[in-house]
């Protein structure tokens, strides 16, 4: 539901914002723990001690040694890749009580460099269990020894895949999260599979429908470096020591092989040593096992003013098999030349190869740019970044993975106060990180996907909200996504009605018990200019969760998430404001009794 930059006497439910703090979505934080039981020296003692921990939690530590380091003495970060597939690999295990394998892990970034000297802590977690897959979460810092203090490295999330006897399907034992960063990771895990699978599609969108434009600026066009002059080509033998513990390669080793070769290939474009900074989603196609030969392939696909792509491919074939190889493995991996002040230096530009080259220098122009966009949507951190966020094809998967997911964050807390309770309206508070914010449920007989499908088109708001004036669908952005240009009756400060341009989010159900989910925040659109006439109001985070309780009752769920210019209104105006919701939802009840039988023809013919 919307908030306005200014508040009004009148709320309802429309609340007042001028923050432009977005909320973080995508926290990591490792279980508390507190030592209540005897000391035991096997690990299943050492877990018995902690009180409440995460069953397939698995924690690792490691000291950087200079065989560790790469050429600046620091932790290689293929290195790093190996102990972070090893924990999560252990992870995994954990849950599916049998051999798990990568099947991908999804972009790093890298925020600091480790020392000789310093340790590694690594902490792996199974998210959530899926069919046969399940996603890990794991949490990298380094401490320093000498002084104590611990800085965080980057965080990952790997999708793991049962393995069972030949030709046996594993269907995985669900996870039950049981502390609020666990259900909060759980619930998100949906959202980021989701992700996964779009983003493919997503780089082929942005190419077709919107053409990147390459850098140039500020760089000498004539130095250009041939493209060919980066390619390296190189052949692993896997060894025995290559495997892991079902005789496959080990994937953190090939992940450190491919890390090896984009190093070479980002050198001989800039004539330096590299730092490597992202890199995005390892996807593993295919298993490799002892005795095959893996041709490993790396080429800069494209320099930009401060950091270049490297894209990496891996190929398997076996003693007698080379012409019939197989793609098991790809990455791209982005560097940057840092100065003695450590800042980075600017790269010269790159000509492409013709035919597949060209392709890919536009391809990473594309990645660049949803990078850049998901960065700025997803993992900001507490800096001041308009809620208003604006929309185009590049983004369009991201702002509707933070839409669901900053709603299915507030959802997940654990602190919500009961602050009044009216026939069967309930409504609750939430005051943390200077954010207020509000829940009001009840529980009517309709059946979980009617009110869903009523509740999802805000067109129909109007009917039973007050404070909603008219909604527009301006873009159908794909049959979960749709922006709203939304007028409401609230008059502001200005003395004029206040308007907003609204993404709608919507998801069914991920499995059983998910509840079904319409979230709301503010996006801007060239198409939707401010309009002189009113005052444009935004949003924050807001939305409904629906789920079905039994056959015949359902719980529908409103929250709303206030910031603190309209902390000091809703404090001191807490009756009316309880009167207010209260009235609200009840017309909402009405509404969707009046309309379940149309809505269930409609489910009838799909």
């Amino acid at each position: 539901m919307p908030h306005t930059k200014k508040s009004s006497r009148k709320h309802g439910w429309i609340w007042g914002t001028g923050s432009t703090k977005l909320m973080r979505t995508c926290i990591w934080s490792p279980a508390a723990t507190a030592s209540t039981a005897a000391a035991a020296v096997e690990a299943r003692g050492w877990r018995a001690m902690e009180g409440h921990r995460n069953a397939t939690e698995v924690q690792m530590s490691q000291l950087v040694l200079p065989a560790h380091t790469n050429y600046h003495g620091e932790l290689s970060i293929g290195q790093l890749l190996k102990w972070i597939d090893t924990a999560a690999c252990l992870s995994a295990e954990r849950h599916a009580g049998c051999p798990c394998v990568t099947a991908s892990v999804d972009d790093i970034y890298f925020e600091h460099t480790i020392s000789v000297g310093q340790v590694v802590n690594i902490k792996a977690k199974v998210n959530r269990a899926f069919n046969s897959s399940m996603e890990v979460g794991v949490q990298v810092s380094y401490e320093d020894l000498c002084n104590g203090k611990q800085w965080n490295v980057c965080k990952a999330y790997a999708t793991f895949v049962a393995q069972g006897k030949p030709l046996a399907k594993i269907k995985l034992k669900p996870l039950v999260p049981q502390t609020e960063e666990e259900k909060i990771e759980y619930s998100v895990a949906a959202e980021r599979r989701r992700m996964r699978l779009a983003h493919t599609d997503t780089i082929k969108d942005l190419l077709t429908n919107s053409p990147v434009q390459s850098e140039g600026e500020n760089r000498d066009c004539s130095t250009m470096v041939p493209a060919e002059k980066t390619r390296v080509e190189s052949v692993e033998l896997i060894l025995p020591p290559h495997a892991n513990h079902q005789g496959n390669t080990f994937g953190g080793q090939i992940m450190a092989w491919m890390e090896n070769v984009a190093t070479i290939a980002a050198s001989r474009l800039c004539h330096a040593h590299p730092t490597l900074k992202t890199i995005e989603m390892f996807h593993f196609r295919g298993p490799s096992q002892v005795g095959d030969r893996l041709l490993f392939k790396a080429i800069v696909n494209n320099a930009f003013k401060n950091s270049m792509e490297v894209g990496v491919c891996v190929e398997a074939y076996g003693h007698e098999m080379e012409i019939s190889r197989r793609h098991i493995n790809s990455a791209f991996m982005t560097f940057v030349v840092l100065d003695g002040g450590g800042q980075p230096c600017m790269l010269p530009m790159l000509k492409p190869e013709s035919g597949d080259g060209e392709r890919r220098y536009k391809e990473a122009s594309a990645r660049k740019k949803i990078r850049l966009d998901r960065k700025y949507v997803i993992s900001c951190k507490n800096t001041e970044v308009p809620l208003s966020v604006p929309w185009d094809q590049s983004n369009k998967v991201y702002l509707s993975y933070n839409n669901v997911s900053a709603l299915k964050t507030l959802v997940a807390k654990t602190n919500w106060m009961l602050d009044s309770e009216r026939d069967k309206v309930k409504m609750y508070m939430l005051e943390e990180d200077k954010f207020l914010s509000i829940r009001i449920e009840m529980t009517i007989c309709i059946d979980a996907k009617q009110a869903f499908l009523l509740l999802s088109d805000m067109r129909h708001r109007r009917e039973w909200d007050e404070h909603y004036e008219d909604a527009e669908l301006v873009q159908q952005v794909d049959k979960d996504d749709m922006i709203y240009h939304v007028i409401s009756r609230t008059i502001s400060k200005e003395n004029k009605p206040q308007d907003f341009v609204v993404l709608a989010s919507q998801r069914e159900p991920c499995s059983k018990g998910d509840p079904y989910v319409v979230a709301f925040r503010s996006v801007t659109l060239p198409t939707q200019p401010a309009q002189p006439e009113y005052t444009r109001g935004e949003i924050l985070c807001s939305g409904f969760c629906i789920w079905q309780e039994t056959e015949e009752l359902t719980k529908v769920a409103y929250y709303n998430q206030a910031t603190p210019d309209v902390l000091a209104y809703i404090t001191t105006n807490i009756a009316g404001l309880s009167s207010s919701f209260h009235s609200t939802f009840q017309a909402c009840e009405q509404f969707l009794q009046k309309h379940k039988d149309d809505v269930s023809v409609r489910l009838q013919n799909l």
